[in-house]
């Protein structure tokens, strides 16, 4: 963690390992609003302990770094072919056994998705994967990993998420 003063804010940089106590025992000087540099993963006590402050607070990605966005694919992944992405990856198209779509974010696939998909490879459990036929024999979502039952076949669009530290594949039902 780093604070600096600029003419106009406070600049706070978060690297991600702060505690919610380091944030409440930072002696700010009065009047100047909150500019806060998010470098690293930071905790939802931390964020409280920010807006506790009091102050107008804008939260940024780290300079010279653009936030991240989803990579849309429009086509079939063949076997051998893998797309890395830190945001969300959309495949507009099928996952063929043998290719593999790692994201930061979420994994949809419209069309069948047959090859490996990794949701929040960054250690992030609260992604999901989704697709229009979900038969593949292994999905990962954060630190977890699943494996197809043999002989199970896809039921139309399903989702799998992680729920009770295990991943569950549900229906993927019209709201």
């Amino acid at each position: 963690m780093r604070l600096r003063a600029t003419p106009k804010a406070l600049a706070l940089r978060l690297d991600g390992g702060e505690t919610p106590e380091a944030i409440r025992s930072l002696d700010l000087p009065e009047g100047l609003p909150l500019e806060v540099e998010v470098a690293g993963p930071v905790g939802q006590e931390v964020l409280e302990a920010l807006l506790a402050l009091g102050r107008p607070l804008t939260l940024s990605p780290p300079r010279g770094r653009l936030p991240v966005g989803t990579l849309v694919v429009a086509k079939t992944l063949r076997s051998g072919e893998r797309v890395e992405h830190p945001g969300t990856v959309v495949v507009l198209g099928d996952v063929n056994p043998g290719a593999e779509v790692v994201a930061g974010g979420d994994v949809i696939v419209v069309g069948k998705l047959r090859g490996l998909a990794h949701a929040g490879a960054l250690g992030d459990e609260e992604r999901f994967i989704f697709a229009l036929e979900l038969a593949a024999k292994q999905v990962r979502i954060g630190p977890h990993l699943a494996q197809a039952p043999e002989g199970e076949k896809a039921r139309g669009p399903e989702r799998a998420r992680v729920e009770g530290g295990r991943i569950v594949v549900e229906p993927w039902a019209r709201r």
